[in-house]
């Protein structure tokens, strides 16, 4: 009838369930809801990326390209 040495008690149950939500709560994902793609919580620290305007006729080079043909062809009549 000896008692283990060995017994630790609850304490790495409870410093594992803290370890656990500690990391579930630090985790940054983006989420899913009702069709909508909401942010990770580091969204605010996350570097910004900045793409400059382009043209705002999205097809300028093949326009171009065609009215270099028509010009072209113009000058072969």
């Amino acid at each position: 009838m000896s008692a283990s040495k060995n017994r630790r008690g609850p304490w790495p149950a409870v410093v594992l369930g803290c370890g656990m939500f500690l990391t579930i709560g630090l985790t940054g994902c983006q989420v899913d809801v009702g069709g909508q793609t909401l942010p990770s919580p580091y969204y605010l620290t996350d570097d910004v990326q900045y793409f400059p305007a382009g043209p705002q006729f999205k097809l300028s080079n093949e326009a171009a390209a065609m009215r270099a043909r028509a010009e072209e062809e113009a000058l072969m009549r």
